[in-house]
């Protein structure tokens, strides 16, 4: 026995069963009228004769439990009691109290006796609810109690901004979380009106000087923003001022279900760097996007990438037809069918493994559906893989792109939606260039037969825009992952800017975009203003809890092939046209001939199948003369190039 150890746990016992609870009240209620007995007994009173004190007794605990199981008191966890317990307790006691009074009555007109003294039911059943009540506060308070001391370790010492409905119920959930992540020291009172009062046994504190001040007063570790009242400008302004001196920010989601605890502090989250853009909702022309889609069948090339299925997640959302889904990569695409499956049980779904190099396959499926709206987001993007393999670029993105778009004019697709790139914009890779020769494509295909009387007239549309937050490959995912590994983050170059926006927004303006258009245009977006990546790399890391350069490294790598030190998203001869939406903008680009750049297309097929990367590229600079490679080996061939077309 001497090894045995015996470890007593308040977290770790188990919850009573009901009969057991039921128990515990009836002795509490046998409790309350003994006392009462004997307290009118010592008064000279007779509280039930003594010729009918069984018969009492029996009536007495028959009420109570009756009037138990009427409103459930039993069914609630003692550890976990609330008001509405308290009410249940209330109301039990209170019609017991009536219907004793009310046997008393019959009793006294049939027998002219009665069986309680009155005033001793009302001492009873003040006695009764007084000790239900109070047995479940100190069995409540005690398990708080204790598990608060055994969930002291590991705790966050963090303060609540707001004082409203909201920050109460944020505080209310995370004192009952488990296990508990944060030990609450108080609220902060942006209107300094509070000062003397508190909530929750917690103090008010007045916001006179910053935020970071106030916190290191009282040693927290964390801010929960809970105030909904909150401008997003203030809110950027307390999450930059936190940052700075590396304490952590969380904030929650409106509350519309105060007494879900669990629910509310679920939602309690760290903030995350899309959280930090300074955006204003996008408003969608919903009207016009649903008289594009509604009921009609709609097909989006590399479905299973994040823009493309995106892009499928906001098009169920106005009632097409059908929905084509089209990608080469078979677990993702897998994944997204799965996803949406049961989104619209009244869309029909056809998942198409093809790849878009692919022309006969793309014939069957454009003939066997016949969509009516086309979204174009496949491409190879990656920048510095594209330098290496220049041919795959022009087989995806370029000869992809064209294959889509003639089968769009031939089977006299409503709209065709490209999606494109800033990178084409003065292009500086392969990549960038690959897409701006599609682009290039897709508007002269536009203009040839714009004014066929013999066509339909199939609106070839582009829309352009920057970096995308959480995208494949994109620096977010890659510098959580490098945080979470222990860094260092790696930044190609600490003067490296980029524009950036959401996924969400990003495919919104895209359909708003592709509604709007009437062939031709070049739509670029609205991408706020340029990030400096090491910026973002350092906002990362103190999201994450831990010290730039010091807890995490961050760590120069230098500029890969092809990349830009800063995107742009219009050539240097273009100019913008304002639309009805304040995001977005068309390009005035000057487009080319069909012939000419159908010839030089092909031309560059062709070489791509049998030539040197070298050869490619120079092809590719004829095309699009803005095309000057930087860091990359195809620097050298940036001579005096005479445009072909």
């Amino acid at each position: 026995m001497s090894g045995l150890k015996l470890n007593f746990s308040f977290k770790n016992l188990g919850y009573l069963p009901r009969w057991v609870v039921l128990l515990l009240d009836l002795g509490i209620v046998f409790a309350s009228g003994l006392i009462t007995y004997l307290l009118l007994k010592g008064m000279k009173l007779t509280y039930i004769p003594d010729g009918y004190l069984f018969y009492g007794v029996m009536l007495y605990f028959s009420v109570n439990i009756f009037f138990f199981w009427v409103f459930r008191t039993y069914s609630g966890i003692i550890r976990h009691s609330s008001y509405i317990d308290a009410v249940k307790i209330f109301f039990a006691q209170f019609c017991a109290l009536i219907t004793l009074v009310f046997i008393n009555f019959v009793f006294l007109l049939d027998h002219d006796y009665k069986i309680f003294l009155n005033t001793g039911i009302f001492f009873n059943g003040v006695f009764s609810f007084c000790f239900l009540f109070f047995y479940r506060i100190v069995v409540k308070q005690t398990f708080e109690k204790y598990l608060s001391i055994s969930r002291k370790e590991g705790q966050m010492r963090a303060l609540i901004y707001g004082f409203d409905n909201n920050a109460i119920a944020v505080a209310n959930a995370l004192r009952s979380e488990n296990p508990s992540r944060f030990k609450l020291l108080g609220f902060i009172d942006k209107f300094n009106q509070n000062s003397s009062k508190r909530i929750l046994d917690l103090p008010i504190l007045q916001l006179k000087r910053r935020v970071p001040v106030v916190m290191r007063s009282v040693g927290a570790e964390a801010l929960i923003i809970a105030d909904k009242s909150l401008t997003k400008e203030e809110r950027l302004a307390i999450v930059d001022e936190c940052l700075e001196y590396n304490y952590k920010v969380y904030t929650i989601s409106l509350i519309t279900d105060w007494e879900n605890q669990e629910e509310i502090s679920k939602n309690i989250k760290s903030f995350e760097i899309q959280d930090l853009l300074e955006r204003k909702p996008i408003v969608l022309d919903m009207h016009s996007i649903s008289s594009q889609l509604c009921d009609k069948t709609i097909m989006v090339t590399g479905a299973a990438g994040s823009i493309g299925s995106e892009i499928v997640r906001q098009v169920i959302g106005f009632n097409p037809k059908t929905i084509v889904i089209l990608d080469q990569a078979e677990t993702p695409l897998h994944n997204l069918s799965l996803e949406i499956a049961n989104c619209n049980p009244n869309i029909r779904i056809h998942n198409v493994l093809a790849d878009v190099r692919n022309k006969q396959i793309l014939k069957q499926v454009f003939k066997l559906y016949q969509p009516q709206v086309v979204y174009h987001a496949a491409a190879y993007k990656h920048v510095p893989l594209m330098e290496e393999n220049p041919s795959q670029a022009i087989f995806t993105n370029i000869l992809g792109t064209k294959i889509l778009a003639d089968l769009a004019h031939k089977h006299k697709v409503e709209r065709f939606v490209m999606v494109s790139t800033d990178k084409a914009v003065n292009p500086s890779s392969v990549m960038g260039a690959s897409k701006r020769i599609a682009e290039k494509y897709v508007q002269s295909l536009n203009y040839k037969y714009k004014n066929d009387a013999e066509n339909n007239g199939t609106k070839f549309i582009t829309t352009r825009f920057g970096n995308v937050l959480g995208s494949n490959g994109s620096v977010v995912p890659l510098f959580k992952k490098q945080i979470e590994e222990g860094g260092p983050v790696t930044i190609t170059h600490p003067d490296i800017i980029r524009y950036f926006m959401t996924i969400p927004e990003a495919c919104q303006l895209v359909l708003e975009a592709g509604a709007m258009g009437n062939g031709g245009e070049i739509y670029i977006f609205d991408m706020g203003d340029p990030v400096k990546i090491i910026d973002l790399a350092r906002k990362m890391i103190k999201l994450a809890g831990f010290t730039p350069d010091k807890q995490i490294k961050i760590k120069i790598v230098g500029l890969r092939p092809g990349e830009k030190l800063y995107e742009e998203l219009l050539n240097d001869t273009a100019k913008t046209l304002p639309t009805h939406h304040e995001k977005i903008m068309i390009a005035e680009e000057i487009f080319d001939d069909y012939e000419a750049v159908t010839m030089a297309i092909h031309d560059l097929i062709e070489i791509s199948e049998i030539t040197s990367n070298e050869e490619i590229v120079t092809k590719m600079k004829l095309i699009v003369p803005e095309f000057k490679s930087m860091n990359s080996i195809f620097e050298t061939l940036d001579n005096n190039h005479v445009s072909q077309i």
